[in-house]
């Protein structure tokens, strides 16, 4: 199957999840994510401001704000496809876009470099165990992931998880995805195969 008709597929299966379930199932992720290693030492994260379907993060990061921790959402710039996070301290620092995206208000906030952010919260449509992922189509991530040295960690219903997903040469995986379920070591999948 194309990653096309995989990330159609899958966004129909999340938008068929009602919203008590999605706000149940996003509740659980954030809880799980709570107890790992690369949240509790992480002191900057980067972080997309969700839509349905996607894992609810704004939770996310006003728990990262009471925890005294950084929160940087990207701006995204089309004629490139490159993103630049920036600082917010307050969801008053967001402002609508192209396709309702929140993304930061430029003068409102501060930009960071990639190497200042600690964990990075790496959206996606359908994951594979091993951390492979496909996106929503605009290539941002693939192009930001390039050099980041942090934690790459995704978050996701396990309806999202599948056996396998095509996959490019440019392709950087994730090294943990938390579920509403589970929490996968995709680093350590990987070493098995």
């Amino acid at each position: 199957m194309s990653k096309l008709s995989m990330r159609k597929q899958m966004i129909k299966a999340m938008k068929d999840m009602n919203r008590s379930e999605h706000a149940s199932k996003s509740a659980n992720i954030l809880e799980l994510l709570h107890t790992c290693e690369e949240y509790t030492s992480a002191s900057t994260i980067g972080v997309t401001i969700s839509r349905f379907p996607e894992v609810e993060t704004n939770l996310l990061i006003e728990s990262a704000w009471r925890a005294g921790k950084q929160v940087a959402v990207p701006k995204c710039i089309p004629a490139t496809r490159e993103m630049d996070f920036r600082i917010i301290t307050s969801f008053d620092d967001l402002e609508t876009v192209y396709m309702d995206l929140e993304e930061p208000i430029v003068e409102r906030t501060v930009s960071i470099d990639k190497g200042q952010i600690d964990l990075q919260i790496v959206p996606g449509v359908v994951y594979s165990k091993e951390g492979f992922r496909i996106g929503f189509g605009g290539g941002y991530y693939d192009r930001y992931l390039t050099g980041y040295e942090g934690d790459l960690v995704s978050l996701a219903f396990d309806i999202q998880i599948s056996q396998a997903v095509p996959t490019e040469e440019h392709d950087i995986p994730v090294n943990k995805i938390i579920t509403e379920n589970r929490v996968l070591h995709c680093r350590e999948m990987r070493d098995v195969k």
